[in-house]
């Protein structure tokens, strides 16, 4: 069995690049993640929205309600164009963060 890991650290990062192919809602975007990573990653309602309302009040996601075929409210959340530029920062960042890693992992 594979342990599921909490992405604090890339959270940002994964979820603007889950939005980047398109509005979602939130359950969405954490389905997606962890369909993405074939289930080791799993962002947790707790960490997920906090992130999703900050992001909204900077600027790099939009969101707004929508009514669901089965009638269910959701609120559906999309990548703004500071969203995007935030997204090449949160990339150029990670780059960073792992090529560091890699360079101590070499050194063993």
């Amino acid at each position: 069995m594979r342990r599921k890991e909490n992405p604090q650290a890339a959270l940002d990062l994964l979820i603007l690049t889950t939005l980047q192919s398109g509005p979602n809602h939130g359950f969405g975007i954490a389905l997606q993640i962890e369909e993405s990573s074939q289930a080791l990653l799993r962002v947790e309602e707790g960490s997920l929205y906090p992130a999703l309302h900050r992001m909204e009040e900077a600027g790099w996601v939009r969101a707004k309600w929508v009514t669901k075929d089965s009638g269910r409210r959701a609120r559906l959340y999309e990548l703004t164009a500071a969203g995007q530029k935030q997204l090449a920062a949160e990339e150029s960042r990670w780059q960073a963060v792992t090529a560091a890693v890699n360079r101590v992992l070499r050194m063993v």
